[in-house]
């Protein structure tokens, strides 16, 4: 049997080498699998790309895909995912946070009969901050999606041939592979583990592109967005009715009480105001999201590409 490993790189010349070492010392350790190291370079500008075409040289398992930009972590998984041809593929960021002995509890419950087995993280060796927001994120992404997505889990996972195949027939621009994953459906079950810190360099997340996969993830699998505007518009109309109701009793009733002026109404007008700006942002996201799947130009664009 042949096992894939997509292996998406962004600027992690720092680490490179040490994880192309740790993960070959994994595989040594089963020599019953035959295996094919897809590396993706998303547009690197540290060296990593050199780093790679000296892999690939020196290993004659490692393929390259060299992307002509950054075209982000999501495309460049997409590529390698259009590019393996193992009975299974496993998904692994470069930076030694997904361990490479994980990969074989994963293809352990793969060959129990599982389609897709993902790595659950456990305990998270990162700042307060990541791990505060991650949690905040996922309770609300399992609450509001129409699928059932799994909590502590990110894109590093197996998948079974049949599976990738139905992945590659997606052709959404904003992507959310993990929940692309659980869309598809199949026999699925995770594997816990510990993540462990970064070995070296800085991440390829900071918090504007997390903020960016994690709106691609509530807007790509749910409309409760576009629900919640419905509601709040019901209930700005219904306050705007009972203050009218409010003010015309007390015309009728306790002239005397109303004080005049403009400062109810300008209150009034700016919250009104403000919720339809919040409301047509909300629209607006999904209409452009429509708009670039619309235009249906390519994922990502393959400069060059190796096969060891």
């Amino acid at each position: 049997m042949m096992i894939s490993f997509v292996l998406p790189v962004f600027n992690e010349a720092e680490c490179l080498e040490v994880f192309h070492s740790e993960l070959c010392s994994a595989l040594d350790q089963h020599p019953e699998y035959e295996y094919e190291l897809i590396y993706v370079d998303d547009g690197s500008r540290d060296g990593s790309g050199l780093i790679l075409e000296d892999l690939a040289v020196k290993d004659e398992r490692v393929r390259v895909l060299s992307l002509t930009r950054n075209f982000g972590h999501q495309a460049a998984i997409s590529a390698g995912l259009d590019h393996s041809r193992g009975d299974a593929t496993i998904i692994m960021d470069t930076d030694l946070q997904d361990p490479p002995p994980v990969a074989f509890g994963l293809i352990a419950k793969w060959r129990e009969g599982w389609d897709v087995v993902y790595a659950q993280r456990r305990i998270r060796d990162e700042g307060w901050f990541k791990r505060a927001s991650a949690a905040v994120f996922y309770r609300l992404l399992s609450t509001i999606a129409e699928v059932e997505i799994p909590r502590n889990v990110g894109d590093f996972r197996l998948a079974d041939r049949r599976v990738v195949q139905e992945i590659r027939r997606f052709t959404e621009h904003d992507r959310f592979v993990r929940g692309m994953f659980a869309y598809v459906g199949f026999r699925q079950t995770g594997v816990e583990f510990d993540r462990p810190a970064r070995v070296a360099g800085t991440t390829s997340y900071p918090l504007v592109r997390m903020m960016k996969l994690a709106s691609d993830g509530v807007f790509a699998f749910s409309t409760a967005p576009l629900r919640f505007v419905r509601t709040v518009g019901f209930v700005i109309a219904g306050l705007a009715f009972l203050g009218a109701a409010w003010v015309l009793a007390g015309k009728l009733f306790q002239p005397e009480s109303v004080v005049p002026g403009w400062t109810f109404i300008v209150i009034s007008v700016l919250f009104v105001g403000g919720v339809q700006i919040i409301m047509l942002g909300v629209v607006g996201s999904y209409v452009g999201r429509t708009y670039s799947e619309a235009k249906n130009r390519p994922l990502y664009v393959v400069r060059s590409g190796s096969d060891g």
